[in-house]
């Protein structure tokens, strides 16, 4: 069965690099940026070619810390993924110089049965010291965290992040395809506690999709939204947006930001997540319903009048949460959780 191909993501203009904070803001919805980090050094590195871009990042190697490499072998077809029973994955990683790293991608680039290679995630300030510095792109957000990823051609499962993402391609081709968060049940999600990187990710083959056995990934593509990135692209990905990503060409960089809106002190939705699956899940229809209620109140439907009818100073955990109080309300659930309290 043909499926639908993916709506392009909205594009927008950004004339002067000073409004990405204010736009940043603003969007709620999936946006690409053609050019925004094109007038990157690494950016005009690569557009030189592949090797002058390894050669711009091996200048801020300082060589003292290996980065965690993903290799697979040629058969996956850059597809980063689990083994066929999901009891384990089809790559390994190890601990290598990112100079080996950039110098083998380099090694492999016309070699059509190169195996996968591919470094994600790596904090910028960490491992390439004064690199953001040089490629800078003023978001007008507190602390956003900076990571480059590094590869050759790869299929990273759909996933979502909890927190807003920016991501910046500086050297050869990325395809992203994007989902709703609503899309989760026609996406089919894979463990949550079980993940090749930290994130749970679609079942989904996209190059081959397998319809007998995911049938709802039909609706999911009704809703895809998708585009081609160039070197200097950025594309603004939403919290918990599903997304699809792919390395299209044998040397590829990308570099993301990711930003939560709430203070940094605050917990991760995830955990609580996890909790409400230990907790809450496997009640009866009518007390989960009932749960449901409290937490349509006290959560997702909370205003300021939640509490009104309590005296500030008695209002406890429904009260304004700052760090120290999120600090003594973590301890009293390490608490409750170590007792097994079921109250």
């Amino acid at each position: 069965m043909h499926l639908p191909p993916p709506r392009p993501i909205e594009e927008v203009q950004l004339a002067d690099p000073a409004a990405l904070p204010a736009a940043l803001r603003s969007w709620t919805t999936p946006k690409v940026v053609r050019g925004l980090a094109a007038g990157w050094p690494l950016v005009r590195a690569a557009r030189q070619s592949d090797t002058a871009a390894a050669d711009y990042l091996k200048q801020f190697d300082h060589g003292s810390m290996p980065v965690t490499a993903t290799t697979a072998a040629p058969g996956t077809q850059g597809r980063v993924f689990y083994n066929e029973d999901l009891t384990g994955f089809n790559f390994r990683r190890e601990q290598v110089p990112l100079r080996v790293v950039l110098d083998t991608l380099i090694k492999y680039r016309g070699d059509p049965h190169a195996p996968t290679i591919y470094v994600a995630s790596t904090t910028l300030d960490t491992y390439l010291p004064g690199l953001q510095q040089a490629n800078p792109l003023p978001l007008g957000q507190a602390d956003p965290l900076a990571s480059i990823w590094i590869g050759n051609r790869s299929r990273i499962a759909a996933h979502h992040d909890a927190p807003d993402n920016l991501a910046c391609v500086a050297a050869g081709r990325r395809r992203v395809m994007l989902f709703p968060p609503a899309q989760i049940g026609n996406l089919y999600i894979g463990p949550l506690d079980f993940t090749p990187a930290g994130q749970a990710i679609s079942l989904v083959d996209f190059a081959a999709p397998d319809l007998q056995r995911f049938p709802r990934f039909e609706q999911a593509m009704e809703h895809a939204q998708g585009a081609v990135l160039e070197p200097g692209d950025a594309v603004f990905i939403p919290a918990l947006w599903w997304h699809h990503m792919e390395g299209l060409e044998a040397f590829n960089v990308l570099v993301n930001y990711w930003w939560r809106p709430v203070e940094a002190w605050r917990d991760a939705p995830m955990n609580a997540l996890m909790l409400a699956l230990l907790a809450v899940r496997d009640l009866p229809a009518a007390q989960r319903a009932a749960w449901q209620a409290v937490f349509e109140h006290y959560v997702f439907n909370a205003d300021d009048q939640v509490a009104a009818h309590v005296p500030a100073h008695a209002r406890g955990v429904l009260g304004e949460l700052d760090e120290s109080s999120a600090a003594r309300l973590r301890e009293v659930l390490r608490t409750r959780l170590s007792r097994g309290s079921n109250g």
